[in-house]
Protein backbone atom coordinates (compact mmCIF):
# COMPACT_ATOMS: atom_id res chain seq x y z
CA UNK A 1 0.00 0.00 0.00
CA UNK A 2 1.22 3.04 -1.28
CA UNK A 3 0.22 6.36 0.52
CA UNK A 4 0.41 9.79 -1.72
CA UNK A 5 -1.12 13.23 -1.44
CA UNK A 6 -4.16 13.97 -3.70
CA UNK A 7 -1.24 16.33 -5.56
CA UNK A 8 1.64 13.88 -6.23
CA UNK A 9 -1.18 11.29 -7.25
CA UNK A 10 -0.99 9.69 -10.64
CA UNK A 11 -4.16 11.08 -12.17
CA UNK A 12 -4.70 7.86 -14.34
CA UNK A 13 -5.51 5.79 -11.88
CA UNK A 14 -9.11 5.55 -11.01
CA UNK A 15 -10.71 6.46 -7.62
CA UNK A 16 -13.35 4.84 -5.46
CA UNK A 17 -14.34 7.38 -2.75
CA UNK A 18 -15.94 6.71 0.12
CA UNK A 19 -19.36 6.01 0.85
CA UNK A 20 -21.21 8.23 3.55
CA UNK A 21 -24.73 9.16 3.76
CA UNK A 22 -25.54 7.86 0.45
CA UNK A 23 -23.06 9.77 -1.08
CA UNK A 24 -19.67 9.56 -3.10
CA UNK A 25 -17.39 11.52 -0.95
CA UNK A 26 -13.43 11.82 -0.39
CA UNK A 27 -11.40 12.05 2.72
CA UNK A 28 -12.08 15.42 4.84
CA UNK A 29 -8.25 16.22 4.48
CA UNK A 30 -8.16 14.67 0.74
CA UNK A 31 -5.32 12.07 1.54
CA UNK A 32 -5.13 8.95 -0.51
CA UNK A 33 -3.89 5.59 -0.78
CA UNK A 34 -2.81 3.83 -3.77
CA UNK A 35 -4.19 0.32 -4.05
CA UNK A 36 -1.71 -2.58 -5.24
CA UNK A 37 -2.15 -5.39 -7.21
CA UNK A 38 -0.52 -8.23 -5.52
CA UNK A 39 0.25 -9.65 -8.76
CA UNK A 40 2.50 -7.33 -10.23
CA UNK A 41 3.11 -5.07 -7.09
CA UNK A 42 1.88 -2.28 -9.33
CA UNK A 43 -0.70 0.42 -8.41
CA UNK A 44 -3.71 0.31 -10.19
CA UNK A 45 -6.69 2.28 -7.99
CA UNK A 46 -6.91 4.73 -5.44
CA UNK A 47 -9.13 4.80 -2.14
CA UNK A 48 -9.88 7.85 0.53
CA UNK A 49 -6.81 7.83 3.17
CA UNK A 50 -9.87 8.10 5.67
CA UNK A 51 -9.36 9.58 9.59
CA UNK A 52 -11.47 10.14 12.78
CA UNK A 53 -13.64 13.46 11.52
CA UNK A 54 -14.33 10.94 8.07
CA UNK A 55 -15.68 8.38 10.55
CA UNK A 56 -17.67 10.37 12.33
CA UNK A 57 -19.33 11.84 9.65
CA UNK A 58 -20.23 8.47 8.82
CA UNK A 59 -21.19 7.43 12.51
CA UNK A 60 -23.78 10.55 12.42
CA UNK A 61 -25.30 9.20 8.82
CA UNK A 62 -25.64 5.61 10.29
CA UNK A 63 -27.37 7.33 13.29
CA UNK A 64 -29.80 9.31 11.34
CA UNK A 65 -31.07 6.79 9.24
CA UNK A 66 -31.16 4.11 12.06
CA UNK A 67 -33.39 7.07 13.71
CA UNK A 68 -35.10 7.72 10.37
CA UNK A 69 -35.90 6.00 7.16
CA UNK A 70 -34.08 2.80 7.54
CA UNK A 71 -35.14 2.05 10.90
CA UNK A 72 -38.80 3.04 10.01
CA UNK A 73 -38.77 0.05 7.46
CA UNK A 74 -40.81 -3.19 8.49
CA UNK A 75 -38.70 -6.25 8.68
CA UNK A 76 -40.46 -7.31 5.74
CA UNK A 77 -39.19 -4.25 3.65
CA UNK A 78 -35.93 -4.73 5.31
CA UNK A 79 -35.69 -8.09 4.02
CA UNK A 80 -37.02 -7.20 0.90
CA UNK A 81 -34.00 -4.39 0.07
CA UNK A 82 -31.51 -7.09 1.06
CA UNK A 83 -32.63 -9.77 -1.43
CA UNK A 84 -32.65 -7.14 -3.63
CA UNK A 85 -29.20 -6.32 -3.53
CA UNK A 86 -28.42 -10.39 -3.42
CA UNK A 87 -30.09 -10.29 -7.02
CA UNK A 88 -27.60 -7.19 -7.78
CA UNK A 89 -24.58 -8.90 -6.74
CA UNK A 90 -25.25 -11.87 -8.58
CA UNK A 91 -26.33 -9.92 -11.68
CA UNK A 92 -22.69 -7.75 -11.37
CA UNK A 93 -20.87 -11.08 -10.40
CA UNK A 94 -18.25 -10.63 -13.35
CA UNK A 95 -17.56 -6.99 -12.81
CA UNK A 96 -16.89 -7.56 -8.73
CA UNK A 97 -15.11 -10.74 -9.11
CA UNK A 98 -12.85 -9.00 -11.34
CA UNK A 99 -11.99 -6.53 -8.94
CA UNK A 100 -12.21 -8.77 -6.38
CA UNK A 101 -9.40 -11.10 -8.06
CA UNK A 102 -7.06 -8.12 -8.86
CA UNK A 103 -7.45 -6.66 -5.21
CA UNK A 104 -6.53 -9.14 -3.63
CA UNK A 105 -4.76 -11.66 -6.47
CA UNK A 106 -6.33 -14.59 -5.98
CA UNK A 107 -7.28 -16.54 -9.32
CA UNK A 108 -10.37 -15.34 -10.56
CA UNK A 109 -12.33 -18.87 -9.93
CA UNK A 110 -12.42 -17.63 -6.11
CA UNK A 111 -13.21 -14.48 -7.13
CA UNK A 112 -16.16 -15.79 -8.54
CA UNK A 113 -16.97 -17.92 -5.69
CA UNK A 114 -16.65 -15.38 -2.97
CA UNK A 115 -19.38 -13.29 -5.23
CA UNK A 116 -21.74 -16.17 -5.33
CA UNK A 117 -21.50 -16.43 -1.44
CA UNK A 118 -21.67 -13.14 -0.84
CA UNK A 119 -25.00 -12.69 -2.87
CA UNK A 120 -26.29 -15.71 -0.98
CA UNK A 121 -25.39 -13.88 2.20
CA UNK A 122 -27.82 -11.33 1.56
CA UNK A 123 -30.21 -13.86 -0.12
CA UNK A 124 -30.18 -15.20 3.68
CA UNK A 125 -30.83 -12.65 5.93
CA UNK A 126 -33.10 -11.08 3.43
CA UNK A 127 -35.69 -13.74 3.96
CA UNK A 128 -34.74 -14.20 8.24
CA UNK A 129 -35.43 -10.36 8.22
CA UNK A 130 -39.12 -10.71 9.35
CA UNK A 131 -38.57 -14.66 10.84
CA UNK A 132 -36.33 -13.13 13.61
CA UNK A 133 -38.91 -13.71 16.47
CA UNK A 134 -39.50 -13.05 19.72
CA UNK A 135 -40.92 -15.18 22.58
CA UNK A 136 -42.95 -15.07 25.60
CA UNK A 137 -42.60 -16.83 28.98
CA UNK A 138 -44.61 -17.96 31.82
CA UNK A 139 -45.21 -15.34 34.99
CA UNK A 140 -46.91 -14.47 37.63
CA UNK A 141 -50.97 -14.56 36.86
CA UNK A 142 -52.32 -11.63 35.57
CA UNK A 143 -48.96 -10.89 34.07
CA UNK A 144 -47.72 -10.99 30.20
CA UNK A 145 -44.03 -11.38 29.53
CA UNK A 146 -42.45 -10.97 25.84
CA UNK A 147 -39.32 -11.30 24.83
CA UNK A 148 -38.26 -8.80 22.00
CA UNK A 149 -35.32 -8.38 19.74
CA UNK A 150 -33.80 -4.83 19.41
CA UNK A 151 -31.26 -3.64 17.02
CA UNK A 152 -28.59 -2.10 18.98
CA UNK A 153 -28.32 1.25 16.82
CA UNK A 154 -25.05 1.96 15.03
CA UNK A 155 -22.74 -1.20 14.33
CA UNK A 156 -19.13 -0.86 13.21
CA UNK A 157 -17.26 -3.49 10.66
CA UNK A 158 -13.72 -3.87 10.61
CA UNK A 159 -13.26 -6.30 7.44
CA UNK A 160 -10.19 -7.83 6.37
CA UNK A 161 -8.61 -8.41 3.36
CA UNK A 162 -8.56 -12.21 2.18
CA UNK A 163 -12.25 -12.46 1.69
CA UNK A 164 -13.67 -8.82 1.81
CA UNK A 165 -16.81 -9.49 -0.31
CA UNK A 166 -17.13 -12.81 1.76
CA UNK A 167 -17.03 -11.12 5.18
CA UNK A 168 -18.56 -8.34 4.18
CA UNK A 169 -21.64 -10.30 3.26
CA UNK A 170 -21.77 -12.06 6.44
CA UNK A 171 -21.56 -9.35 8.79
CA UNK A 172 -23.40 -6.67 7.37
CA UNK A 173 -25.53 -8.72 5.84
CA UNK A 174 -26.88 -10.01 9.31
CA UNK A 175 -26.67 -6.51 11.01
CA UNK A 176 -28.89 -4.69 8.84
CA UNK A 177 -31.58 -7.56 9.01
CA UNK A 178 -31.89 -6.55 12.23
CA UNK A 179 -32.46 -3.33 11.97
CA UNK A 180 -28.42 -1.75 12.66
CA UNK A 181 -27.25 0.77 10.47
CA UNK A 182 -23.84 -0.02 9.00
CA UNK A 183 -20.58 1.61 9.25
CA UNK A 184 -17.93 -0.98 7.47
CA UNK A 185 -14.06 0.42 7.65
CA UNK A 186 -12.37 -2.60 5.15
CA UNK A 187 -9.09 -3.43 4.53
CA UNK A 188 -6.64 -0.73 3.01
CA UNK A 189 -5.21 -3.72 0.99
CA UNK A 190 -8.73 -4.68 -0.79
CA UNK A 191 -11.74 -2.86 -0.45
CA UNK A 192 -13.19 -1.85 -3.86
CA UNK A 193 -16.10 -4.46 -4.00
CA UNK A 194 -17.31 -3.53 -1.07
CA UNK A 195 -17.44 0.42 -2.01
CA UNK A 196 -18.83 -0.84 -5.30
CA UNK A 197 -21.69 -3.52 -3.53
CA UNK A 198 -22.59 -0.06 -1.32
CA UNK A 199 -22.66 2.05 -4.81
CA UNK A 200 -25.07 -0.84 -5.96
CA UNK A 201 -26.71 -0.41 -2.56
CA UNK A 202 -27.20 2.91 -2.76
CA UNK A 203 -29.05 2.17 -6.41
CA UNK A 204 -31.43 0.10 -5.53
CA UNK A 205 -33.18 2.11 -2.95
CA UNK A 206 -31.34 1.52 0.39
CA UNK A 207 -32.12 4.52 2.45
CA UNK A 208 -29.12 7.04 2.94
CA UNK A 209 -26.90 6.44 5.83
CA UNK A 210 -28.02 2.70 6.47
CA UNK A 211 -24.37 1.31 4.57
CA UNK A 212 -21.61 3.46 5.06
CA UNK A 213 -18.06 2.68 3.43
CA UNK A 214 -15.01 4.27 5.13
CA UNK A 215 -11.63 3.35 3.54
CA UNK A 216 -7.97 3.84 5.06
CA UNK A 217 -5.57 2.25 7.34
CA UNK A 218 -6.08 0.50 10.62
CA UNK A 219 -4.52 2.64 12.55
CA UNK A 220 -6.60 5.37 11.80
CA UNK A 221 -10.04 4.88 10.67
CA UNK A 222 -9.66 1.55 12.04
CA UNK A 223 -9.00 2.78 15.46
CA UNK A 224 -11.36 5.71 15.14
CA UNK A 225 -14.48 3.43 14.11
CA UNK A 226 -13.49 0.69 17.10
CA UNK A 227 -13.45 3.67 19.71
CA UNK A 228 -16.22 5.77 18.58
CA UNK A 229 -18.62 6.85 21.45
CA UNK A 230 -21.66 7.16 18.67
CA UNK A 231 -21.08 3.10 17.72
CA UNK A 232 -23.20 0.62 19.23
CA UNK A 233 -21.42 -2.72 18.93
CA UNK A 234 -18.58 -3.98 16.65
CA UNK A 235 -17.67 -7.06 14.24
CA UNK A 236 -14.27 -7.63 13.99
CA UNK A 237 -12.17 -9.76 11.74
CA UNK A 238 -8.60 -10.37 11.95
CA UNK A 239 -5.59 -11.26 13.92
CA UNK A 240 -5.56 -11.54 17.64
CA UNK A 241 -3.33 -8.57 18.32
CA UNK A 242 -5.58 -6.13 16.58
CA UNK A 243 -8.47 -7.55 17.91
CA UNK A 244 -7.42 -7.01 21.58
CA UNK A 245 -6.86 -3.48 21.00
CA UNK A 246 -10.57 -3.11 19.43
CA UNK A 247 -12.04 -4.92 22.01
CA UNK A 248 -10.05 -2.78 24.45
CA UNK A 249 -11.32 0.33 22.99
CA UNK A 250 -14.72 -1.12 22.53
CA UNK A 251 -14.70 -1.52 26.43
CA UNK A 252 -14.00 1.68 26.91
CA UNK A 253 -17.34 2.68 25.79
CA UNK A 254 -18.97 -1.16 27.07
CA UNK A 255 -20.47 -2.04 24.14
CA UNK A 256 -20.11 -5.43 22.75
CA UNK A 257 -18.03 -7.00 19.94
CA UNK A 258 -17.69 -9.87 18.01
CA UNK A 259 -14.10 -11.15 17.19
CA UNK A 260 -12.87 -13.90 14.91
CA UNK A 261 -8.93 -14.03 15.13
CA UNK A 262 -7.75 -16.75 13.24
CA UNK A 263 -7.02 -20.15 13.94
CA UNK A 264 -4.51 -23.21 13.52
CA UNK A 265 -6.86 -25.61 11.96
CA UNK A 266 -6.00 -29.47 12.51
CA UNK A 267 -7.46 -32.23 10.17
CA UNK A 268 -7.48 -35.49 11.18
CA UNK A 269 -6.95 -38.70 9.06
CA UNK A 270 -7.06 -41.75 10.69
CA UNK A 271 -6.00 -44.88 9.08
CA UNK A 272 -9.11 -45.67 7.97
CA UNK A 273 -9.98 -43.02 5.89
CA UNK A 274 -10.82 -42.66 2.43
CA UNK A 275 -7.06 -41.61 1.29
CA UNK A 276 -8.51 -40.61 -2.67
CA UNK A 277 -11.05 -38.44 -1.28
CA UNK A 278 -9.09 -36.57 1.63
CA UNK A 279 -5.90 -35.47 -0.04
CA UNK A 280 -7.60 -33.11 -2.47
CA UNK A 281 -9.60 -31.66 0.32
CA UNK A 282 -6.47 -31.63 2.35
CA UNK A 283 -4.06 -29.76 0.08
CA UNK A 284 -7.09 -27.10 -0.86
CA UNK A 285 -7.82 -26.39 2.46
CA UNK A 286 -4.43 -24.84 2.70
CA UNK A 287 -3.79 -23.40 -0.86
CA UNK A 288 -7.57 -21.91 -0.67
CA UNK A 289 -6.79 -18.01 -0.52
CA UNK A 290 -2.60 -18.86 -0.15
CA UNK A 291 -3.33 -20.23 2.89
CA UNK A 292 -4.46 -16.38 3.92
CA UNK A 293 -7.40 -18.20 5.58
CA UNK A 294 -9.03 -17.74 9.07
CA UNK A 295 -10.28 -21.40 8.58
CA UNK A 296 -7.02 -22.66 6.83
CA UNK A 297 -5.88 -26.32 7.34
CA UNK A 298 -2.86 -25.91 7.92
CA UNK A 299 -1.98 -29.19 10.42
CA UNK A 300 -2.66 -32.73 9.21
CA UNK A 301 -2.27 -35.14 12.01
CA UNK A 302 -2.22 -38.70 10.47
CA UNK A 303 -2.42 -41.86 12.41
CA UNK A 304 0.81 -43.62 12.86
CA UNK A 305 0.33 -46.67 10.97
CA UNK A 306 -0.89 -44.90 7.66
CA UNK A 307 1.84 -42.00 8.19
CA UNK A 308 4.20 -43.25 5.35
CA UNK A 309 1.01 -43.92 2.95
CA UNK A 310 -1.03 -40.78 3.76
CA UNK A 311 2.54 -38.65 3.53
CA UNK A 312 3.31 -39.85 0.02
CA UNK A 313 0.06 -39.44 -1.23
CA UNK A 314 -0.38 -35.93 0.42
CA UNK A 315 3.40 -34.89 -1.35
CA UNK A 316 2.61 -36.44 -4.38
CA UNK A 317 -0.01 -33.90 -5.07
CA UNK A 318 0.98 -31.00 -3.31
CA UNK A 319 4.07 -30.74 -5.57
CA UNK A 320 1.54 -30.26 -8.26
CA UNK A 321 0.47 -26.86 -6.97
CA UNK A 322 0.68 -24.18 -9.24
CA UNK A 323 0.96 -20.31 -8.22
CA UNK A 324 0.59 -17.26 -10.53
CA UNK A 325 -1.29 -14.14 -11.32
CA UNK A 326 -5.06 -13.95 -11.21
CA UNK A 327 -5.98 -13.51 -14.23
CA UNK A 328 -3.87 -16.75 -15.25
CA UNK A 329 -6.41 -18.55 -12.72
CA UNK A 330 -4.05 -21.31 -11.23
CA UNK A 331 -4.47 -23.22 -8.02
CA UNK A 332 -3.34 -20.03 -6.16
CA UNK A 333 -2.11 -16.56 -6.30
CA UNK A 334 -0.13 -13.70 -4.71
CA UNK A 335 0.43 -13.11 -0.74
CA UNK A 336 -1.28 -9.68 -0.26
CA UNK A 337 1.34 -7.77 0.25
CA UNK A 338 5.66 -7.77 0.86
CA UNK A 339 4.72 -7.47 4.73
CA UNK A 340 2.78 -10.18 3.96
CA UNK A 341 5.22 -12.37 1.88
CA UNK A 342 8.16 -11.58 4.17
CA UNK A 343 5.88 -13.35 7.06
CA UNK A 344 5.41 -16.35 5.21
CA UNK A 345 9.13 -16.19 4.08
CA UNK A 346 10.55 -15.80 7.69
CA UNK A 347 8.61 -18.85 8.82
CA UNK A 348 9.96 -20.94 5.88
CA UNK A 349 13.33 -19.85 6.40
CA UNK A 350 13.15 -20.41 10.12
CA UNK A 351 11.77 -23.94 9.51
CA UNK A 352 15.14 -25.08 6.94
CA UNK A 353 16.98 -23.29 9.19
CA UNK A 354 16.00 -26.05 12.32
CA UNK A 355 16.10 -28.92 10.05
CA UNK A 356 12.58 -29.39 9.53
CA UNK A 357 12.28 -31.91 6.64
CA UNK A 358 10.63 -30.11 3.31
CA UNK A 359 8.66 -33.34 1.75
CA UNK A 360 7.03 -30.92 -1.57
CA UNK A 361 6.94 -27.66 -2.68
CA UNK A 362 4.87 -26.45 -5.69
CA UNK A 363 5.88 -23.82 -8.07
CA UNK A 364 5.58 -20.48 -9.24
CA UNK A 365 4.35 -20.09 -12.77
CA UNK A 366 7.34 -19.31 -14.71
CA UNK A 367 5.24 -16.26 -16.41
CA UNK A 368 3.95 -14.50 -12.89
CA UNK A 369 4.67 -10.78 -13.05
CA UNK A 370 8.31 -10.63 -11.23
CA UNK A 371 7.10 -7.41 -8.92
CA UNK A 372 4.23 -10.00 -7.69
CA UNK A 373 4.02 -10.96 -4.07
CA UNK A 374 4.54 -14.81 -4.56
CA UNK A 375 5.59 -17.80 -2.07
CA UNK A 376 6.02 -21.42 -3.17
CA UNK A 377 3.28 -23.59 -1.61
CA UNK A 378 5.51 -25.26 1.18
CA UNK A 379 4.95 -29.46 2.45
CA UNK A 380 6.92 -30.31 5.91
CA UNK A 381 6.51 -33.59 7.17
CA UNK A 382 7.59 -35.19 10.74
CA UNK A 383 6.84 -31.46 12.31
CA UNK A 384 7.63 -32.09 15.73
CA UNK A 385 4.78 -30.75 18.38
CA UNK A 386 6.65 -27.27 20.05
CA UNK A 387 7.87 -26.37 16.63
CA UNK A 388 6.69 -22.84 15.15
CA UNK A 389 4.76 -24.75 12.66
CA UNK A 390 2.58 -26.48 14.80
CA UNK A 391 1.55 -24.39 16.92
CA UNK A 392 1.96 -20.58 15.41
CA UNK A 393 -0.47 -19.24 12.54
CA UNK A 394 1.58 -18.37 9.64
CA UNK A 395 -1.29 -17.31 7.11
CA UNK A 396 0.26 -17.96 4.24
CA UNK A 397 0.44 -22.08 1.78
CA UNK A 398 2.43 -24.34 4.86
CA UNK A 399 1.47 -27.23 5.44
CA UNK A 400 2.63 -29.20 8.31
CA UNK A 401 2.24 -33.06 8.26
CA UNK A 402 2.61 -34.52 12.19
CA UNK A 403 1.96 -37.96 13.35
CA UNK A 404 -0.21 -39.27 15.85
CA UNK A 405 -0.66 -42.62 18.16
CA UNK A 406 -4.23 -43.80 18.79
CA UNK A 407 -7.62 -41.06 19.35
CA UNK A 408 -6.75 -40.08 22.82
CA UNK A 409 -3.17 -38.21 21.20
CA UNK A 410 -5.02 -37.55 18.21
CA UNK A 411 -7.48 -35.28 20.28
CA UNK A 412 -4.59 -33.90 22.51
CA UNK A 413 -2.63 -33.18 19.56
CA UNK A 414 -5.63 -31.79 17.84
CA UNK A 415 -6.37 -28.83 20.87
CA UNK A 416 -2.89 -28.47 21.69
CA UNK A 417 -2.90 -24.98 20.46
CA UNK A 418 -3.82 -21.65 22.00
CA UNK A 419 -6.45 -21.73 18.88
CA UNK A 420 -10.13 -23.10 18.44
CA UNK A 421 -11.90 -22.43 15.55
CA UNK A 422 -12.61 -25.28 12.44
CA UNK A 423 -11.47 -28.95 12.68
CA UNK A 424 -11.51 -31.78 10.23
CA UNK A 425 -12.31 -35.62 11.15
CA UNK A 426 -11.70 -37.95 8.29
CA UNK A 427 -12.12 -42.08 9.38
CA UNK A 428 -14.93 -44.82 8.34
CA UNK A 429 -15.56 -45.88 11.91
CA UNK A 430 -19.01 -43.53 12.71
CA UNK A 431 -18.72 -43.57 16.43
CA UNK A 432 -15.49 -42.75 16.37
CA UNK A 433 -15.87 -39.59 14.53
CA UNK A 434 -19.14 -38.56 16.40
CA UNK A 435 -16.73 -39.34 19.63
CA UNK A 436 -13.79 -36.92 18.03
CA UNK A 437 -16.19 -34.33 16.66
CA UNK A 438 -17.76 -33.61 20.49
CA UNK A 439 -13.81 -33.60 21.61
CA UNK A 440 -12.34 -31.04 19.51
CA UNK A 441 -12.21 -27.63 21.24
CA UNK A 442 -13.12 -25.42 18.27
CA UNK A 443 -16.66 -23.53 16.85
CA UNK A 444 -16.80 -26.26 13.50
CA UNK A 445 -16.11 -30.15 13.05
CA UNK A 446 -16.32 -31.37 9.28
CA UNK A 447 -16.46 -35.13 9.58
CA UNK A 448 -15.03 -36.35 6.27
CA UNK A 449 -14.89 -33.25 4.35
CA UNK A 450 -13.89 -29.99 5.18
CA UNK A 451 -15.67 -26.32 4.43
CA UNK A 452 -18.71 -26.37 2.48
CA UNK A 453 -19.46 -23.88 -0.04
CA UNK A 454 -18.99 -20.68 1.99
CA UNK A 455 -20.93 -22.39 4.66
CA UNK A 456 -23.72 -19.37 4.58
CA UNK A 457 -26.26 -21.59 6.97
CA UNK A 458 -23.74 -22.84 9.36
CA UNK A 459 -22.53 -20.40 12.59
CA UNK A 460 -19.21 -20.08 12.58
CA UNK A 461 -16.59 -18.38 15.09
CA UNK A 462 -13.93 -19.72 17.94
CA UNK A 463 -13.13 -20.36 21.17
CA UNK A 464 -9.80 -20.03 22.83
CA UNK A 465 -7.26 -17.11 21.11
CA UNK A 466 -9.80 -17.75 17.91
CA UNK A 467 -12.35 -15.69 19.49
CA UNK A 468 -15.79 -15.36 20.44
CA UNK A 469 -19.23 -14.67 19.42
CA UNK A 470 -20.95 -16.28 16.50
CA UNK A 471 -21.28 -15.41 12.37
CA UNK A 472 -23.21 -17.02 9.68
CA UNK A 473 -26.44 -18.62 10.29
CA UNK A 474 -29.12 -17.83 12.60
CA UNK A 475 -27.11 -17.23 15.58
CA UNK A 476 -25.62 -14.03 13.60
CA UNK A 477 -28.66 -12.61 14.36
CA UNK A 478 -28.73 -12.66 18.08
CA UNK A 479 -25.12 -11.34 17.96
CA UNK A 480 -26.89 -7.74 16.31
CA UNK A 481 -29.55 -7.44 18.34
CA UNK A 482 -30.24 -7.46 22.16
CA UNK A 483 -33.33 -8.97 24.09
CA UNK A 484 -35.50 -6.80 25.99
CA UNK A 485 -37.95 -8.22 28.17
CA UNK A 486 -41.59 -6.69 28.85
CA UNK A 487 -43.56 -6.82 31.45
CA UNK A 488 -46.97 -6.10 31.37
CA UNK A 489 -49.52 -6.14 34.90
CA UNK A 490 -52.95 -6.56 32.86
CA UNK A 491 -54.44 -7.81 36.16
Amino acid sequence: MNIQSKESASLALPFSANIIGGKNVEAADGRILDVLCPSDGQAFARIARSGAEDVSRAVAAARKAFEGDWGRLTALERGRLLMKLGEAIADHAPELAALESRDTGKPLKHGKADMVAAARYFEFYGSAADKLYGDTLPFLNGYTVAIVNDPHGVTGHIVPWNYPAQIFGRSVAASLACGNACVVKPAEDACLSLIRIAELARDIGFPDGALNIVAGLGSEAGAALSSHPDVDFISFTGSPQTGTAIQAAAARNNIGVTMELGGKSPQLLFADADIETAVPVVINAIIQNGGQTCSAGSRVLIERSAYAKFSKAIAERFAKVRAGAHDRDLDMGAMINAKQKARVEFYLKQAKEQGQHVLAQGVVDADAPAGGFYVAPTLFGDVPRDNALAIEEVFGPVLSLMPFEDEADAIALANGTPYGLVAGVWTGDAKRSIRVARAMRCGQVFVNGYGAGGGIELPFGGVKRSGHGREKGFEALREFCASKTIVINHG
